[in-house]
């Protein structure tokens, strides 16, 4: 199913107005594994709705991400993160959680799927060592599609120290099967943390595609081809700590000279958030990128 919302000249709305006709709020990935790393540190109940055009306004709302709401008590807490029209409802209460839904399905029109199993083309299974995340269907959904299903595994996403720039070889003659194959795998990074990498590199060139580009995509799909079920791991005796590490590469870039930061975050063993990107701009020392790394880190963070 394919959800979107489009607003045409949205800066001529009205609050209180005509807000509430167009606004469909859409939880980050980032909130959605932190919330399923916790609940399965935590022990706690998830549950899923799907709910028509719901807009909550009893719950307090997080400052730092609107689609994240909350309730608390002296002894109960509950969650909720809305991806357009379904809801993530956890907590340490499940009597809680059910008032709430009886609450919810009075005023709204929803559809009670129970505990969590497949959100937004994600795959949820639970036991008592934790929760496991992956993209199974999807990635098998990619091969299907590009006609890779039968192609031969190999062991590495991209071969190493492989440098693609905007001189290789000639243009591709449908550039639109590269952008939206890439664009595919953008999406498949949300659980595979292997290719973040090598998708960052390949989507720098969506603006004009080459071969080579096309055959390095390629490579990615004979790697997830060897491991489509592949994903992260919650476990449910993983601690509250954060740990968080930076890095980056100054101008490796050959044809602007900018460098790459990167980041990766934990909370316990769960890896909750991940990034590769260039920077905008041209660094004039080693020192000058680490700084940069590490600012964006710490907002991330924050």
């Amino acid at each position: 199913m394919y959800k979107a919302r489009l607003v045409a000249k949205g800066y001529t709305q009205v609050e209180g107005l005509d807000y509430h006709e167009t606004f469909a709020p859409v939880a980050k990935m980032t909130i959605v594994r932190c919330l399923l790393a916790v609940v399965a540190a935590k022990h706690w109940v998830i549950h899923q709705l799907d709910v028509n055009n719901v807009f909550l306004h009893a719950l307090y709302q997080s400052q730092t991400d609107y689609s994240l709401f909350t309730l608390v008590t002296s002894t109960n807490i509950t969650l909720v993160l809305i991806y357009v029209d379904d809801i993530l409802v956890a907590g340490n209460d499940i009597s809680q959680i059910e008032i709430f839904k009886r609450l919810l399905s009075t005023h709204f029109k929803t559809i009670d799927l129970d505990s969590l199993k497949y959100f937004i083309e994600l795959e949820v299974a639970r036991s008592h060592k934790g929760i496991f995340l992956n993209q199974h269907k999807y990635a098998l959904h990619i091969l299907f599609d590009i006609g890779q299903l039968g192609a031969r595994t190999v062991p590495f996403p991209i071969e190493q120290n492989l440098k693609l720039n905007t001189e290789d070889d000639d243009l591709l003659p449908d550039p639109c099967t590269y952008r939206r194959l890439v664009g595919r795998l953008i999406y498949l990074t949300i659980t595979r943390l292997d290719i973040a990498y090598v998708i960052n590199i390949l989507s720098q060139f969506m603006h004009a595609p080459r071969v080579p580009y096309m055959t390095a995509a390629t490579g990615v799909l004979h790697y997830i081809k060897g491991s489509p079920s592949q994903g992260i791991f919650f476990s449910s005796s993983s601690s509250m700590h954060v740990t968080t590490y930076t890095d980056s590469d100054w101008a490796s870039w050959p044809t602007t000279h900018r460098s790459t930061t990167r980041y990766f975050i934990q909370l316990g063993t769960s890896a909750i958030s991940w990034r590769t990107k260039k920077q905008i701009t041209i660094a004039r020392s080693f020192a000058e990128v680490e700084y940069r790394a590490m600012a964006v880190t710490t907002c991330e963070l924050t």
